[in-house]
């Protein structure tokens, strides 16, 4: 059969893959070079490109499908890309097909995408995926040795800088159920969509509904793939587990996404003779069809990377990735001080003094609550930081207070930069509370940072209440760019302000 699509140059046509048995310390050749996809929190993406950029002096192509960026590093070079502060997930790309020609007629689209199994290159990104491996078990390895395991710390083959507990095991799980199906908006990456998907959204609550039904028939048929135990063949070459995962958007397809995963799937399963899994798997072969952008890849995460700083969660704790870009954007320079005035969990701040230990952050909250769990965060970090090898137990310039938004206990002036996610009124607050609230705060802030320097990046969903107090406050603030992001299904935004050289009333002292 004639095959669709358009292979990017320099993949080999018809390579055959080798089957993945060999150990992960064959010599990789120190040529094996690997093109990583990222996703990232929507509206970022050329923040984690700058990073990547920085970090791995690697150059980045930004994906058309928002929240995916590719690069490409020396396989050598995992352990830096597990570093990336700006990424959730992470995965090797087999191939990419730029303007893939589906047929009309679905059994037609759908054998093409079975056919296409066996063409595909997988040879090195399996090398890749192996070589990961045998970095996160070293990982997993350390992690033990430091911890004296606590039962519930044990599910540590993370990778990233993950530390495993009890809630985010229980995350993990959810997050597997969800993905057992191979339907579009599995892993909470694919929750971050950008503006006007409504319709595929609406596809996707079809597809989700079709495939929990589907599930069941699937643990028998093997069509969802994975990696696998079992017959021994030569030496003791264990039969992967694998799972396909497929994200789909575009109006143009005949098929769903659980009918892609499930028949791509099933071509897997023969090509390798891997056996499918759906929750216990070794591989996690991933189908991103994007309109006609397709892209193979194998997942070299497990949990994303996101989860890294936090083990105490909130109503409503920001992600440590979006939390990075929003910091990024204020571009924080040493001795600058940074303050969290409304930090929940202290996702931010921590976040902040983790990538730039050379500024002071200060968080705080006006719920006892939520400084509560930030203090117990930080007290996580403290202890991850003492089991790090060099074992000298570093502090981190981050203090936590409980004080009022609205009436800072800050000097006027004081501050360089403000980076909040400010109440959305939804799980937390009001609408209705947010038109008193965020002129006061957009005050109380003016007052505390210091005029012509100074910058605040401040996240919401209420853009229109914060438009308005926005206009009251022109004498102190001044709109930058705006970033749309996506949080947990609902659009957002990300302001820039920078602080005008306007003075700000002083708070007279009524002693």
């Amino acid at each position: 059969s004639c095959r669709p699509g358009m292979a990017e140059a320099g993949m080999a046509e018809g390579q055959a893959p080798a089957p993945a048995s060999a150990s992960a310390s064959d010599k990789f050749g120190a040529e094996l070079a690997a093109v990583i996809g990222a996703t990232v929190p929507t509206g970022f993406e050329l923040t984690a490109a700058e990073e990547v950029q920085e970090k791995l002096g690697s150059a980045s192509r930004i994906s058309r499908d928002r929240g995916k960026i590719y690069f490409e590093v020396p396989a050598r070079g995992l352990p830096q890309v597990h570093r990336l502060r700006s990424v959730d997930n992470l995965f090797v790309v087999v191939q990419e097909f730029k303007d893939y020609q589906f047929k009309e007629n679905k059994e037609d689209a759908l054998k093409d995408l079975e056919d296409l199994v066996k063409t595909l290159p997988w040879t090195d990104p399996l090398k890749v995926w192996e070589l990961n491996n045998s970095l996160k078990k070293k990982k997993a390895k350390r992690k033990k040795h430091n911890l004296q395991s606590t039962a519930s710390k044990e599910k540590l083959n993370n990778d990233g800088e993950e530390e495993g507990t009890d809630e985010q095991d229980a995350c993990k799980r959810e997050d597997c159920a969800q993905n057992a199906a191979g339907v579009e908006p599995v892993s909470e990456q694919d929750t971050e969509e950008p503006e006007g998907v409504a319709s595929r959204n609406r596809e996707e609550e079809e597809d989700n509904e079709q495939s929990d039904a589907k599930e069941e028939l699937q643990e028998g048929s093997g069509s969802e793939t994975k990696a696998g135990e079992g017959k021994t063949g030569e030496g003791d070459a264990k039969v992967l587990k694998f799972r396909v995962t497929c994200n789909r958007a575009g109006d143009k397809h005949s098929f769903t996404s659980n009918e892609a995963a499930r028949d791509f799937g099933g071509a897997v399963q023969e090509h390798f003779q891997w056996k499918a899994d759906m929750t216990n798997f070794d591989v996690e072969v991933l189908l991103n069809i994007h309109n006609n952008e397709v892209v193979v890849g194998i997942a070299l995460t497990e949990e994303s990377l996101h989860r890294r700083n936090i083990t105490h969660f909130g109503p409503t704790t920001l992600r440590s990735t979006l939390a990075y870009g929003m910091l990024r954007l204020c571009d924080p320079q040493p001795t600058d001080i940074i303050v969290d005035p409304m930090c929940g969990t202290g996702a931010i701040p921590i976040e902040g003094a983790t990538e730039w230990p050379s500024c002071y952050h200060i968080a705080g909250d006006n719920n006892p609550q939520a400084v509560k769990r930030a203090a117990n965060n930080i007290c996580s970090l403290l202890k991850k930081n003492e089991n790090k090898e060099s074992s000298t137990s570093l502090g981190i310039p981050l203090d936590i207070i409980q004080w009022d938004i609205c009436n800072l206990p800050l000097r006027t002036g004081s501050v360089d930069i403000i980076v909040t996610d400010m109440p959305f009124g939804k799980r937390i607050g009001s609408k209705k509370k947010n038109w008193d609230l965020y002129p006061a705060c957009l005050m109380e802030m003016g007052r505390i940072c210091t005029p012509g320097t100074g910058r605040a990046v401040l996240l919401t969903q209420d853009k229109k209440c914060f438009a308005k107090a926005l206009s009251r406050m022109g004498h102190i603030w001044r709109k930058g760019q705006t970033v749309w992001v996506n949080v947990g299904g609902l659009h957002a935004a990300v302001y820039l302000l920078k602080r005008t050289w306007e003075r700000a009333e002083e708070k007279r002292s009524f002693w």
